[in-house]
């Protein structure tokens, strides 16, 4: 079992309070490791050198080259290393590891850190004109200083470059602080920032729980914070963040609807909706959660969905063919657990799964579950379960469809199955959410991603998700300067 210390000014550091965090893998229930926990002095410690790393400039006053051949350094070391990370994040959360080292993950991480990287070299630009009579003005856009980050355990790695990807490509310097649960590749990566020639402080890793997290969002030196979670830990943050005025970037979940349209082949809904409902067990803020489908083509739909998630292969992250891990941890398989209790108390019905696959005696496993007879005012339409769940609910109309889609607190993906694109396009400007996408859900993370209402505040991926880690300044000069 590994034991793991902090990553605090370009080195390893133990926890000056001590403490120390069991890190165990949720296929087998076993312990995986260990690492420090945090205490506020280790925070403040943390800051402090991204604090020196920023105000001296060995970061922020690089050029935008310079800095993007870092990225660049970087990605080609993960690159290298794939293999060794996707093991490590397969156990450490469970994933498949065919789909961390082939699908979503690590092709995406790898491309991500590289659009950055060029990113970096984009944005910055200063410009200036004439646009007050007699003075040169010009407009810059500057880092906007130590950040603090608060990933969460779902797509830990991806995470972590997705947020501090941006802030370096921005000349910030950066306290990462992983969710507690999965903490492992976001502290291997801390040996490849040193071997890219990232300046010791500009990025510093800690790992803790609520305590480490509170402490990092109320440090008067953090500019900003950056938090991927819950609403209601989006909105303790905000509340802690505006005693000293900290901008704010919150994603915070989703509940993404799926509407059937008369015209569309079910056999592709159903196997998209599937994948959709069950990829990562489920524990995705973009999943499949809620299908709305024309009364009259219920039933066909119905038992293509059975057929569906009755045929997908649950099991260890490292057996063949598996298409399904467990939950993450006890705690998230229980509160799965009881998100489903609650919804057949209410009156919906178990179409298949809802249990424990009877081949598997230890792990946080859960079977893919459909349920029927749902209305949309129940929890399990309303609240975001992070599970393998799935809700089959009919509509009457198009705009009874679109009416209780829109009926969540969340607003961050959907999608729409017509073979019509005019008709595809109108449902999307209808429809609020942030992500909308014909026939199954599309993402694109060179894109802007993000949410409306609930779902949370700015946008990542994308230059816009670069753009809010740079403040504007607006200078006047009484002539031009040799250098702007």
């Amino acid at each position: 079992m590994q034991s793991h210390r902090l990553w605090i000014d370009g080195q390893w550091v133990d926890s000056q309070g001590g403490g120390r965090m069991a890190i165990e893998n949720p296929a087998s229930e076993q312990p995986l490791a260990e690492v420090a926990d945090a205490s506020r002095a280790d925070v403040d410690r943390a800051v402090q050198a991204a604090k020196v790393a920023f105000f001296d400039g060995r970061w922020s006053r690089k050029t935008r080259g310079e800095r993007s051949r870092v990225l660049l350094k970087m990605a080609d070391l993960l690159e290298a290393r794939q293999q060794e990370f996707g093991r490590v994040e397969s156990e450490n959360t469970g994933k498949p590891y065919q789909f961390v080292t082939m699908g979503a993950d690590m092709p995406f991480i790898i491309d991500n850190l590289r659009f950055f990287a060029a990113a970096a070299r984009d944005v910055h630009g200063s410009h200036a004109g004439e646009y007050l009579s007699g003075y040169t003005s010009i407009f810059r856009r500057e880092p906007v200083g130590v950040v603090g980050q608060i990933a969460p355990w779902n797509y830990p790695l991806m995470m972590a470059v997705w947020k501090f990807g941006p802030a370096l490509a921005a000349g910030c310097t950066v306290v990462f602080k992983p969710a507690p649960a999965t903490p492992l590749t976001a502290l291997m990566l801390a040996e490849l920032t040193r071997e890219a020639g990232l300046p010791p402080g500009v990025l510093n890793i800690v790992t803790g729980g609520n305590q480490t997290g509170q402490a990092l969002v109320e440090h008067p030196d953090v500019r900003m914070v950056s938090l991927t979670g819950s609403p209601g830990t989006g909105k303790r943050v905000m509340e802690t963040a505006a005693k000293t005025l900290k901008r704010v970037h919150l994603e915070l979940g989703g509940k993404a609807p799926l509407l059937v349209f008369d015209d569309a082949d079910l056999d592709l809904v159903s196997s998209k909706a599937t994948l959709g409902a069950i990829f990562n067990t489920g524990q995705d803020c973009t999943a499949a959660t809620r299908v709305y489908v024309e009364k009259s083509r219920l039933k066909p739909l119905q038992e293509a969905l059975v057929e569906g998630m009755r045929q997908i292969k649950v099991g260890e992250p490292f057996e063949e063919g598996v298409q399904m891990g467990p939950m993450v941890s006890r705690a998230q398989l229980e509160r799965v657990q009881g998100f489903l209790e609650r919804a057949t108390a209410a009156g919906a019905k178990v179409l298949t799964g809802g249990g424990k696959p009877s081949d598997r005696s230890a792990g946080y496993y859960i079977e893919p579950t459909l349920f029927a007879n749902v209305d949309s005012s129940m929890t399990i339409a309303q609240e975001e379960i992070f599970g393998p769940v799935l809700s089959l609910i009919p509509y009457d109309t198009v705009d009874d469809a679109i009416r209780i889609a829109n009926d969540t607190i969340y607003g961050l993906n959907g999608a729409v199955y017509t073979n019509d694109n005019d008709a595809a396009y109108a449902v999307a400007r209808r429809v609020r959410t942030g992500n909308f996408a014909q026939s199954g859900f599309k993402l694109d993370f060179t894109l802007a991603f993000g949410g409306f209402k609930q779902s949370g505040i700015g946008r990542e991926g994308g230059t816009e998700g670069l753009l809010p880690y740079l403040e504007t300044k607006t200078v006047f000069l009484n002539g031009e300067p040799t250098r702007a």
